[in-house]
């Protein structure tokens, strides 16, 4: 497994997981419970990043590193989730050495022709980024545990006519817990929220106020979220949760708000507040508006003659 490359170390199957790490063959092909820390392999012989072809879903018992909420905010340390769709890299941060806890490997012909296949798209924590992990309460650290167990013990009984369908319904049950208690984490954590919301705002007013959408165009979620070090999945969900609205959203009032602005305190026609706004059409910047007001920009200009 070692490699000298600083491109990720592809795997395809579990099973080529599995041998890479120094684990026993899978009880089954397409699914894996495993504990990272009984990987066998010398630590420096870890390729430095990997690239799976398929879903990882780990519960670490301590998060180390680099692992953390903006000015090292933590809600709990009884450990926490991290999810990985699959094609995702995954890179350990240089000081992490503990791999202590579950880890469920999902290959996605495993829920192929299921519902769980289109449904496990919709849960927006596998495009979390690391430093976005789910911290679990002791309680909520108990409820994902003994999920993991059924997992390992319907994995170690015999194969019947049953056993994916029961494995499935598992994996739903861990999703949807897991999606709850990110519902409370944006809900606990609501004072730092707050502030990355503040700050969000500063960052949205200095775009316009520096006039950067002339030559950048519209502001975009990814620039928001890059620059609130945030994923762009992970800052609309918590927007959504304390808002109501997410990050597209809340760029398109900050543009109708300075829309209004420029309608009501400039000489600027329709055409030009659309290009300073960062529109490369007047006609969007229209239907925009129109959409958001239930008037036209030049009706709304007109009101105030």
């Amino acid at each position: 497994m070692k490699t000298s490359e600083n491109t990720p170390q592809k795997y395809n199957s579990i099973s080529d997981l599995h041998r890479a790490l120094g684990f026993p063959k899978p009880l089954h092909p397409l699914i894996s419970l495993v504990n990272y820390a009984d990987i066998k392999v010398p630590a420096h012989e870890l390729p430095k990043a990997l690239l799976l072809n398929f879903y990882k879903i780990s519960y670490k018992l301590h998060f180390t590193g680099k692992i953390k909420y903006g000015q090292h905010y933590y809600d709990f340390d009884e450990g926490g989730l991290s999810f990985v769709s699959p094609n995702q890299v995954i890179a350990a941060t240089e000081n992490e050495k503990d791999y202590s806890g579950n880890t469920l490997l999902i290959h996605p012909d495993f829920i192929r022709n299921y519902p769980l296949a289109t449904k496990i798209k919709q849960y927006g924590f596998f495009s979390y980024s690391a430093n976005e992990a789910l911290f679990l309460s002791d309680k909520e650290k108990q409820i994902i545990l003994s999920i993991f167990e059924n997992i390992n013990n319907e994995l170690h009984n015999s194969i019947d006519d049953f056993s994916q369908d029961v494995i499935l319904s598992l994996i739903e049950v861990l999703l949807n817990y897991s999606n709850r208690f990110y519902k409370r984490q944006f809900i606990t954590r609501k004072a730092v929220n707050h502030d990355l919301i503040t700050q969000m705002e500063h960052l949205l007013n200095e775009y316009f106020d520096k006039q950067e959408s002339l030559t950048k165009g519209l502001p975009t979620v990814e620039y928001l979220a890059n620059n609130l070090h945030l994923s762009p999945r992970y800052l609309s969900d918590m927007l959504r949760s304390l808002t109501g609205y997410n990050a597209q959203q809340h760029i398109h009032e900050k543009l109708i708000e300075k829309a209004k602005e420029y309608l009501t305190t400039t000489e600027l026609t329709v055409a030009e507040i659309a290009y300073q706004l960062g529109f490369e059409h007047p006609q969007s910047f229209n239907k925009l508006f129109k959409k958001k007001t239930d008037t036209t920009p030049l009706e709304f200009k007109q009101s105030f003659i």
